[in-house]
C-alpha cells in the first residue's frame, strides 16, 4: 500500500493563513488535495493538520481528514518524521494496514503534477529506500559566499577559476514538494531519507515553495500562464 499524507499546520508565521489563501479563487490546500487525488500511484491519502478551518477547506476539495493534528505535533519545532509517523500509527490502528510506501506532500507546493507524485513513488518501488522532488539550482554553490562583516568569503572554491555555471556540475535543490519513504525509514529509522536517496528533477513552474508573500505571488503568475490555452 502507499499511503499519502498531505501536511499542513495553521500555525504559519511568515505568511499567516497561508494554507487557506485563495490561489486563483482555490485555497492553497485544494490545490494539492486535487493533485493527490489525480495522481495514480496513491492508494489513500489522508490530510494531516490542526487547523479546522484548513480542514474544512480539504473536505470541500474533496479530501479526507480522518483526525486532528495533536497541537505537539503543531509547532515551529514540530518534527515532519513525528508528524508522519503519527498518522501512519492512525493508519494501523484504524484500518489495520502498514503501508509499504508512505508519501510527503507539503501543501505549500501548490502546483506539482500528479505525474511527479507518481515518479517519485516508482522510484522507490523500483529498490529505492526514498525518494523526493529536486530542481535544478541555477545559483551554483561556487558563486555562493558567506559575509564576516562586510567581506565576502567563498564557501567552496576561488569563483574566478570557474566563472560561468556552466562550467561546473550541475546542482539540485530540493523542491519540498514530494518525499517518498519505505516504512521501516520512517517508523524504525525516524528518518525521511534512507540510505539509498533518489532524486526526480523536476522544472521550475511546478517547483515553486511558498514561504512568504513573495513566493505567493509568484505561484499566482506561474499559475495563471500555465492556465492558458496553448
Amino acid at each position: 500500500m502507499v499511503f499519502g499524507v498531505i501536511a499542513a499546520r495553521g500555525g504559519s508565521k511568515g505568511l499567516p493563513g497561508k494554507n487557506i489563501l485563495p490561489l486563483l479563487g482555490k485555497p492553497l490546500i485544494a490545490w494539492t488535495v486535487r493533485t493527490a487525488k489525480d495522481a495514480k500511484a496513491l492508494d489513500r491519502c489522508v490530510v494531516s493538520t490542526d487547523d479546522a478551518t484548513i480542514a474544512e477547506a480539504a473536505r470541500q476539495a474533496g479530501g479526507e481528514v480522518p483526525f486532528t493534528r495533536p497541537a505537539e505535533l503543531a509547532t515551529d519545532g514540530a518534527g515532519m518524521v513525528e508528524v508522519l509517523q503519527h498518522a501512519v500509527r492512525w493508519l494501523e490502528a484504524s484500518a489495520k494496514t502498514r503501508p509499504e510506501i508512505v508519501v510527503l506532500l507539503q501543501a505549500t507546493s501548490p502546483l506539482r503534477e500528479p505525474a511527479e507524485i507518481d515518479g517519485v513513488v516508482e522510484l522507490v518501488k523500483k529498490g529505492a529506500d526514498s525518494a523526493q522532488t529536486v530542481a535544478e539550482d541555477h545559483t551554483h554553490p561556487m558563486h555562493r559566499f558567506s559575509l564576516e562583516g562586510d567581506k565576502l568569503q567563498s564557501l567552496f572554491i576561488d569563483p574566478e577559476s570557474h566563472a560561468q555555471r556552466q562550467d561546473g556540475k550541475p546542482v539540485y535543490r530540493p523542491t519540498g514538494s514530494v518525499f517518498a519513504m519505505r516504512y521501516p525509514v520512517l517508523m524504525e529509522q525516524r528518518r525521511i531519507r534512507g540510505k539509498d536517496h533518489r532524486g526526480l528533477v523536476c522544472p521550475f513552474e511546478t517547483s515553486i515553495d511558498i514561504d512568504g508573500i513573495w513566493d505567493f505571488r509568484l505561484a499566482e503568475l506561474v499559475a495563471a500562464e500555465r492556465s492558458l490555452p496553448r
